[in-house]
């Protein structure tokens, strides 16, 4: 009996959990009309993102499982990461994908100075090269955005895989995406050592998806 109210309860709270979320996003994108959150269109096409990389072996993974789907993404680079390994943001463009700008030393906007804040992205710009940044955590000032979105589309999401998160439920979380995916998303990953043992679980899973539903799948 006692295992069986758990259950409910957890059920609950993880519901309420996803309820509030989804409202926050909702109000985000009201308030933050200028920052890109879908792309409409007719062609059933939804945008796959990365994260936080590259990585010497998470990121290569995934660019050969992509091509196993024949799959297209955005990379949003760390400027520190690209730094190091300039042969995996090679082999990112080679095949076809392309990238974004994620910071320098992936800051937080809320708690970053502007002008550091600023500071940081160009250095990063001078190896990723985009018109295209994400703030890292979603969190970005309205003063950021109203600079920012003169020199950048500003790409935000409209699925988080919050393959980051250890604790998630992976069966809960691939019925969740795959649920909320319509044509237009944009759906965030991560490349990182984080979010591997979650990631490694769920791409795969949801690129079958997307395939098997007649899901084409491009970068932005």
């Amino acid at each position: 009996m006692l295992q069986k109210l758990e259950i409910i309860f957890l059920n609950t709270l993880f519901l309420l959990l996803y309820f509030y979320i989804c409202i926050i996003i909702k109000l985000l994108q009201i308030l933050w009309p200028s920052c890109l959150w879908q792309v409409p269109n007719k062609h059933n096409a939804i945008y796959l993102t990365f994260d936080d990389g590259p990585h010497p072996t998470i990121t290569p993974w995934v660019l050969q499982l992509l091509e196993q789907y024949q799959a297209k993404a955005t990379f949003f680079v760390v400027g520190q990461n690209a730094e190091k390994y300039p042969q995996i943001m090679e082999q990112i463009l080679q095949s076809g994908h392309t990238i974004g700008n994620h910071t320098h030393a992936h800051n937080k906007g809320w708690s970053t100075r502007n002008s550091k804040y600023y500071a940081s992205i160009d250095l990063a710009n001078t190896v990723v090269k985009s018109s295209l940044f994400r703030p890292p955590y979603g969190r970005i000032k309205s003063s950021q955005i109203a600079f920012l979105k003169t020199k950048f589309t500003i790409v935000m999401w409209s699925i988080l895989s919050r393959d980051y998160n250890s604790n998630i439920n992976i069966e809960r979380t691939i019925k969740r995406i795959c649920k909320n995916t319509q044509s237009g998303s944009i759906i965030v990953f991560h490349d990182s050592e984080k979010a591997n043992a979650q990631l490694q679980k769920l791409l795969p899973a949801y690129l079958q998806f997307c395939q098997q539903n007649g899901f084409a799948m491009h970068a932005l």
